[in-house]
């Protein structure tokens, strides 16, 4: 029974005044109690004063008039009313009181076996229980708030995996509805048989999965790399429910890849230098020894090879002179201009191979205007290494290349795809690596230049490629980026 010396406010909501002073004389008798009574005769004024919430417990007499305390308990519900209601009859009614427990009503009584020892324990129990819902309703609103504000993917599947709830971030990252993903198990959006049967396993042996790293799909079937966390718990009925995070790592891959092919441009713009230096000395000396001979007087059947070393001395320090240059700091000119017309200008620059081999080109660049800082032509010459690889990838006369330029979540896309013949898994990792080619004349240096490029303009790119099917060029640019920001990282 509470103590404190604030009282606990009663309403007796019942159109019999006689049962309201009966009721009021058991609550007065109550021992170290401390209690404000009010009495509520009117339906309607009963559901007005509900709506103030301005009392601690009620009692609702189930004849009220032509409505009865079920269609009261109804009506508080619907309100939201968390403080205790006790429904009084005059007689017993099991039908009645499963109803009204089932509804919301914390207890019901007899009012013919009311007394003051049975108003005191209903009156403390009820309280208290009270309390204990309204804290568990707190605790519930804070994680739920947690749940709903997380950045990560939230969610609780059933024993099959089949999705219950999920916060709005699992919409957010995998471009579902709500009620798309109820109808989804986790394994539906999952890329990977072997994947899913490491997960099942786990799962069903330990109970858990840690920090697993995993590819789902989205709605637009884009793969994103993410880490997955999943706990098995059990409830007091045995139902077993799966409590799952996903967190999305998909940019972070993107900046290492970016990260780990800056580097290794940069080492290899290192070992350029180093070798350059080292193959010039001699090859110097070699250069002022064939000056200084006299071709006259050299006989004609040695003029062949002196002619042979000439040559080759002068192609070497070309081709030292090529890599020197590929590799040398240029000045950069960033400047604010639509990337589709930059795109445009790349196409119509190839536009020759890409007709003579017979090839159809679309292009998709939609009304908008894309403003960012960018190196026209530069960036000219990125778009158009990639364009021309997938002209030159095309053997086929029904050849195709489509070019897309769009806007999703929050970056300019540009998409350069191909039906050629595709890029075989084991050369697509070392794509962007300086002089790995797969083309016997190729040096190696396109696509490597074209990463630089791109990444000077803050930019990543993901290429995707099927064999015999085609291959796919992704570049995204951020549109935060400004001029002066350019400036000063270059």
């Amino acid at each position: 029974m509470p103590t404190s010396t604030q009282p606990v406010r009663v309403l007796v909501i019942d159109d019999d005044e006689d049962d309201f002073f009966i009721i009021s004389d058991y609550i007065k008798s109550i021992a170290l109690g401390n209690f404000v009574l009010e009495w509520c005769y009117n339906y309607q004024d009963a559901v007005v004063t509900l709506g103030k919430r301005v009392h601690d417990i009620y009692f609702v007499d189930y004849r009220l008039g032509i409505k009865t305390g079920l269609d009261l308990l109804r009506d508080a519900m619907a309100m939201k009313c968390d403080a205790p209601i006790i429904l009084l009859t005059g007689k017993g009614n099991p039908e009645v009181d499963r109803e009204a427990m089932r509804i919301g009503a914390m207890d019901y009584l007899v009012k013919s076996e009311l007394n003051t020892e049975k108003l005191e324990r209903c009156i403390r129990y009820s309280l208290g229980r009270s309390a204990t819902m309204k804290a568990m309703r707190e605790s519930e609103r804070k994680y739920r708030s947690i749940f709903e504000s997380s950045k990560d993917a939230v969610f609780i599947t059933d024993e099959a995996l089949r999705f219950k709830d999920m916060n709005a971030a699992t919409s957010e990252i995998l471009s579902y509805t709500k009620e798309e993903l109820l109808t989804f198990t986790l394994f539906d959006l999952i890329d990977g048989d072997d994947l899913k049967n490491r997960i099942y396993t786990r799962l069903v042996e330990e109970g858990e999965v840690v920090d697993l790293e995993i590819v789902v799909l989205d709605n637009q079937h884009e793969k994103k790399i993410c880490i997955l966390s999943a706990s098995r718990q059990v409830d007091n009925d045995g139902d077993v429910t799966f409590q799952g995070l996903i967190h999305d790592i998909t940019n972070l891959k993107r900046a290492e890849k970016a990260a780990m092919y800056a580097e290794k441009l940069a080492a290899a713009g290192r070992l350029v230098r180093m070798l350059a230096h080292e193959v010039r000395n001699p090859l110097n000396n070699i250069q002022m020894s064939v000056e200084h001979l006299d071709s006259t007087n050299i006989p004609e059947d040695d003029k062949v090879f002196y002619d042979i070393i000439k040559r080759n001395v002068k192609r070497i320090d070309d081709i030292i002179a090529e890599l020197l240059d590929s590799y040398r700091p240029t000045e950069k000119s960033f400047k604010a201009n639509d990337l589709k017309q930059v795109l445009a200008q790349a196409v119509q620059i190839a536009q020759d191979r890409i007709t003579l081999k017979g090839i159809s080109i679309e292009e998709q660049y939609g009304e908008k205007v894309f403003i960012m800082p960018v190196d026209e032509e530069k960036l000219k010459i990125a778009f158009l290494n990639i364009l021309v690889n997938a002209t030159e990838a095309i053997q086929s006369t029904d050849g195709r290349i489509s070019v897309l330029l769009d806007e999703r979540e929050g970056d300019f896309v540009v998409e350069i795809t191909d039906n050629g013949g595709g890029i075989p898994p084991e050369i697509l990792s070392k794509l962007f690596e300086p002089y790995f080619t797969s083309k016997r004349n190729g040096m190696g240096l396109g696509l490597a230049t074209t990463l630089n490029i791109i990444q000077s303009h803050k930019g990543t790119v993901d290429v995707k490629s099927k064999v015999n099917v085609g291959t796919t060029f992704t570049i995204r640019f951020p549109q935060t980026a400004t001029v002066d920001a350019f400036s000063e990282d270059d």
